[in-house]
């Protein structure tokens, strides 16, 4: 009876662990969205075909989640970073691109309000991605603790007596709520930034926000 006991214990520790994992699908589907908006672009200010980042995403979270099943966190982490990585270098490149075209006056209006809007919102998920990868270590990181405290960001839910207590750490929601936020308003809101690392990256992440609308979508509307 007692062997059984413990059995069960076990058990329930194990289902505990396993619900307190955090779900790696939200930035999933957030990388491919972003594969998805370099396709919308027009085609000067893409890097390479339309269908380049979705196929590079794709080839590339397959091998990720393969190594975070079997337990390879280095390899996932590393995976995650190059594709991450790799999104980003993309939507510089692309928001590059159309800036150096902007005084050569070589896009309709039309062309511009849709790169911009790709643009901008590649930039809410790219930072909402970083922010969410590299935090107090990353997911990976993150499922080790019971709650969340060392992070760079101090989220109201910490503040918030018993949720310690209570295991809470944020997901990629939070931090989509904190990269939208930025690049809306350029600058942090109900989340106050802890980390020099985090402030430098929020700081980049308002400055092109600030470029795709004040600059571009401002001249489209200038056009029409």
């Amino acid at each position: 009876m007692s062997h059984m006991a413990e059995t069960k214990s076990e058990r329930r520790a194990s289902d505990t662990s396993e619900k307190t994992t955090e779900p790696r699908w939200p930035a999933m589907l957030a990388l491919l969205a972003l594969g998805g908006l370099h396709s919308l672009l027009p085609q000067p200010l893409r890097l390479g075909p339309d269908w380049l980042m979705i196929v590079v995403v794709s080839v590339l979270l397959v091998p990720a989640i393969v190594a975070h099943r079997a337990g390879r966190m280095d390899l996932n982490h590393v995976l995650n970073h190059v594709v991450l990585g790799s999104v980003t270098c993309s939507m510089v490149w692309s928001l590059t691109l159309l800036i150096a075209r902007l005084p050569e006056h070589r896009d309709t209006p039309l062309t511009l309000l849709r790169a911009a809007s790709a643009l901008w919102l590649a930039n809410v998920l790219v930072f909402a991605s970083w922010y969410w990868r590299l935090d107090a270590g990353g997911p990976n990181q993150r499922d080790l603790r019971e709650s969340h405290s060392e992070g760079a960001f101090l989220f109201p839910q910490m503040l918030v007596p018993g949720k310690h207590s209570s295991g809470w750490r944020p997901g990629f929601v939070d931090y989509l709520f904190l990269a939208f936020n930025t690049s809306t308003a350029f600058s942090p809101t109900d989340v106050p930034v802890l980390s020099r690392w985090a402030k430098l990256m929020m700081m980049v992440q308002a400055s092109i926000s600030l470029a795709t609308v004040a600059l571009i979508a401002a001249r489209a509307v200038n056009i029409l």
